[in-house]
Parts: C-alpha cells; structure tokens; sequence
C-alpha cells in the first residue's frame, strides 16, 4: 500500500449523522490518529476503514483502486489489514501463541519463530501457552496488539489499543507498537481520545468535532497552531474568558493582551493553557499587573496545578497554572501571572 485516502465521506445511522465529509490521506508507514471526544464518529471512520459499514457519501480509495463506496465494499478480509477493537477479539479455543500465529502463512516453524519475537516486544512470550480466559483485560489487549501486528500488514487499525492497561504499562506498550511499526513500515489508524497519546504515536492528527473535521495536522501544528478553541482546550486543560477588542488590544487582569488581528469591537475568546501560565513570587515587567492569591495547590507527580484568584475569596478571577516540580508556594501567598503572547491563543466567539 502506497496511501489509503478517504475522500468526502459521510454516514448516518438511523438518519442521525456520525460523520460527514471528511477527508484525510494516510501514506504508507504513517501514523495516523483520529482524535475527539466520545461519539465525535472516530469509531464510525474505523468501521469504514475496515469494511465493516459502507460509506452512504464518498470514496476509500487504496492507492488507484476504490475498496469503499455507497454501492460497494470490499470484503475485509481482502484488505490485508489488521485489526484491534476494544473487545479484542481473541479466539477462546487457541493459545496465545495460536492467536498470534493465526493468519501468518508458510512454515510452522517460521511462523512460531515470528510469533515469539512479536510477544516478546509485548511482554507476553511467557504467556504463549495460556488461552485467553486466564489472562487479564490488559494482557488480552497485548496479544491482540501481538496477533494484529504479526502478519505486518499494510494497515492496522487501533480501536483505543490502550485502554485497558495501566499508566506506566501503557507508557512501555505504546513505546514497543510505535517501535514495531516503525520496524515492520507498517502504516496505522488509530482512534483515541487521549490528545497526549496521539501526539505521542501519531505522524499526522485528524481532530474531529461532531463528525467533522476540526483540524489536521502533525502533531506540533495542532498543538501550536490551533485552529479554535475546541481543539486549543483538547490538548490541554486551560483558562477561558471572552473580551472585546479595543484599540488592537484586549484588557485583561493578565495585562494587555495584543489581539491586532482583529477589528475593534470583535468578541474574542482568549485560551490559554495551564503550563503555559508561569507563577512568579515578586513582580516583573511582564508580569500581571494584577496580583494573585494562591488557594489550592495539587500534587501531580511531575507538576503540581495551583489554583489562582485576583481576590482573597470566590469572587475574583480564576486561573489554574500547572508549574514543574514540586509546588513551593504557599496557600494564601501572594503572586504574580505570565504568558507569552505566543503562547496565548484567540478566536473570534461564535456567539459575536
């Protein structure tokens, strides 16, 4: 496989739309994660992908010859992907290693030597001779990882590949899939609703939003770039108020915040991130004119999120900054906010 591009594809269930006209391309060897929150149609464009539904509009198209369309589907298992859905699939009757051996063609011998260097990418060589019901959810969701991979088809499809395995398991797992696939060129579609986990595997993000398509890009242009404040807010938690344009500037309790782009008068929706707000204990000149009061402080392992009021009670301003390390600030202190203009984003609010 050369690419798979899906050209201007809808579909409904029970005239309720899932997804409707989009369009991406995936090349060969390329990640691809279709990224959004529940019921935005990711696991609709998976089921397409595979052959599972057909398209009521538009074309799947690998390389020059059309595998989907309203009239026709190609059945899937003439599309020599493989496949992981939540419900892993695996076959109750056969061993691990018969599980991940299914499908691989040649030699018994050769396709057990395969198998084994599979498992042992997924920490599940030592279980080759279990069958599935004496495994865990997280165990199952590696052999079928495993039996997808093994074969090195030109595609894989990834329904959530990582749900059912712990942090620091999933860390490790999704470390070794982007390792195999690298290894084996193999190209994958990945539905996931963890925006870190995508920028993480991902060569290439399809945003979706309702069905459609809020933004595609690499990684570090969707983060950088975003295209609204839905997709800025989906890869991160962050601080939201609105404000109107005066002079080619924003006033903020954050300091004047430069918003040239748009006319005077426009109502603007200004986004920023919370590691992207910097905590100061005395003020500087780019600092808040405004001080802030610290009334909580959280640990988060790495980082530590502080919750911020331009009042000594509820009735002020709320920021929420999440700052490296270990918090060394303390509840009630007084400080002062940063952020760069780079690192703030603005949008013109859809309700004018």
């Amino acid at each position: 496989m050369k690419q798979l591009s899906f050209k201007n594809i809808s579909h409904s269930y029970a005239d309720m739309p899932s997804v409707k006209d989009i369009s991406f391309t995936i090349q060969a060897g390329e990640v691809v994660s279709l990224l959004g929150p529940s019921g935005c149609g990711k696991s609709t464009m998976l089921r397409l992908a595979a052959g599972l539904e057909r398209p009521q509009k538009g074309k799947i198209i690998q390389d020059d010859t059309v595998i989907s369309s309203p009239d026709f589907a190609l059945d899937p298992s003439l599309r020599g992907v493989g496949l992981v859905f939540q419900n892993y699939a695996l076959f109750p009757h056969l061993t691990v290693l018969e599980n991940v051996c299914y499908g691989l063609k040649g030699k018994k011998k050769d396709n057990v030597a395969l198998a084994e260097e599979v498992m042992a990418d997924f920490d599940i060589l030592p279980l080759a001779e279990n069958y599935p019901s004496e495994l865990s959810g997280g165990q199952q969701q590696r052999v079928a990882l495993a039996r997808a991979v093994c074969p090195a088809p030109d595609l894989v499809l990834l329904d959530e590949p990582f749900s059912g395995l712990d942090t620091r398991l999933r860390e490790r797992i999704r470390d070794r899939l982007l390792h195999v696939l690298r290894e084996k060129n193999i190209a994958a579609l990945m539905v996931t609703h963890d925006a870190e986990e995508a920028m993480f595997m991902s060569d290439k993000i399809v945003v979706l939003e309702k069905g459609q398509v809020a933004q595609i890009g690499t990684p570090l242009e969707v983060y950088r770039s975003p295209q609204s404040s839905f997709v800025a807010t989906f890869f991160g938690e962050a601080n939201q108020f609105s404000s109107a344009v005066s002079q080619g500037v924003i006033t903020s309790v954050l300091g004047p915040i430069d918003a040239s782009q748009f006319a005077d008068g426009t109502k603007v929706e200004v986004v920023i991130r919370n590691e992207n707000l910097t905590v100061y204990d005395t003020k500087h000149d780019h600092c808040s004119p405004t001080p802030f009061t610290i009334m909580e402080t959280h640990l988060l392992g790495s980082n530590t999120l502080v919750h911020l009021s331009d009042k000594k009670d509820d009735s002020g301003h709320h920021f929420h900054a999440k700052i490296p390390g270990l918090n060394f600030f303390e509840v009630g202190a007084t400080v002062y906010l940063s952020a760069a203009q780079s690192d703030i984003f603005l949008f013109e609010s859809s309700n004018g």
